[in-house]
């Protein structure tokens, strides 16, 4: 094991030194890497390299999870606790970040109130049957940039969202507008955000009116009950708000569009649905 760790960091610290550190002597060292290489540990170091292939491939956002599930799908015979074993002995991880709640609700108004449907059963049958809806906000050079998202709950698909400067009903009256547009949703549709002011008001509630969706809301200060949407905008800004400093909101627009239709509908395995893509699960509905 001390012998493996050398090789690891021979690029990092000098051998010499680190034989002195840990009181080993040179020719054991030398001795140890002129061995042969065994079977195993020839299956160990191919291993890891398709591990290490697919982390950077998905710019390290994959733990060994995901990284499993894309050897097993390239018919890789290997077990999930092999791989993050090797995994962590090799301290390849995905990116990690704090935990952070965008505070984007406005509850304090006398506008309607819908029921709470879902009382936290996220699970639908079926595509376009459940739809969640949240803002979030992103630090730009030139402010904010607010995102309105809304999520499919049978496929976890960001199905529409929209940006803009500000955080007024236009924002999340035109991601809803997409998500109609694109998925073409029959009567029935449940549409659960938060009871904030801008899912409340008069024009988004028009909206739901003229797709024929019945509204739901969240309790009041209960990140819980919407609790998918809270796991999308936590991936979002781990994966990639905390790894880029935008300087303009046009910058951020442009990735943003990147990260959700490139990678989160189409590329990211998605434990919620056997990980497999969102665009996978849709394609697997109809």
């Amino acid at each position: 094991m001390t012998f493996a760790f050398f090789e690891q960091h021979a690029g990092t610290w000098l051998v010499r030194l680190m034989c002195r550190v840990l009181d080993v002597s040179h020719s054991g060292y030398y001795g140890w890497r002129s061995r042969r290489e065994s079977t195993q540990e020839t299956s160990n170091r191919q291993l890891m390299d398709d591990a290490r292939r697919i982390h950077v491939g998905h710019q390290k956002r994959y733990g060994s999870p995901r990284v499993h599930a894309v050897l097993r799908a390239e018919r890789r015979s290997v077990s999930r606790g092999r791989v993050e074993r090797l995994m962590r002995r090799h301290g390849i991880r995905a990116l990690a970040g704090r935990r952070f709640r965008s505070c984007t609700t406005d509850s304090r108004h006398d506008l309607p109130i819908a029921p709470n449907l879902l009382k936290q059963l996220f699970s639908a049958a079926l595509p376009n049957t459940v739809w969640l809806a949240d803002i979030t906000y992103l630090p730009t050079g030139e402010g904010w940039l607010y995102l309105a998202a809304v999520l499919d709950l049978a496929t976890r698909k960001i199905v529409g969202w929209s940006m803009r400067e500000h955080m007024r009903t236009e924002l999340t009256s035109a991601a809803l507008m997409m998500a109609a547009q694109r998925q073409r949703p029959g009567a029935g549709l449940i549409c659960h955000p938060d009871r904030g002011r801008k899912y409340a008001a008069e024009a988004y509630d028009k909206q739901l009116t003229d797709m024929k969706a019945t509204p739901s809301m969240s309790r009041t200060g209960c990140c819980y009950d919407n609790a998918p949407m809270e796991s999308f905008f936590h991936t979002l800004k781990v994966e990639l708000a905390h790894q880029r400093r935008w300087v303009t909101r046009d910058e951020a627009r442009r990735d943003l569009f990147a990260c959700i239709e490139g990678d989160i509908n189409r590329q990211r395995l998605h434990s919620a649905l056997g990980y497999i893509t969102p665009e996978q699960a849709e394609r697997n509905a109809s």
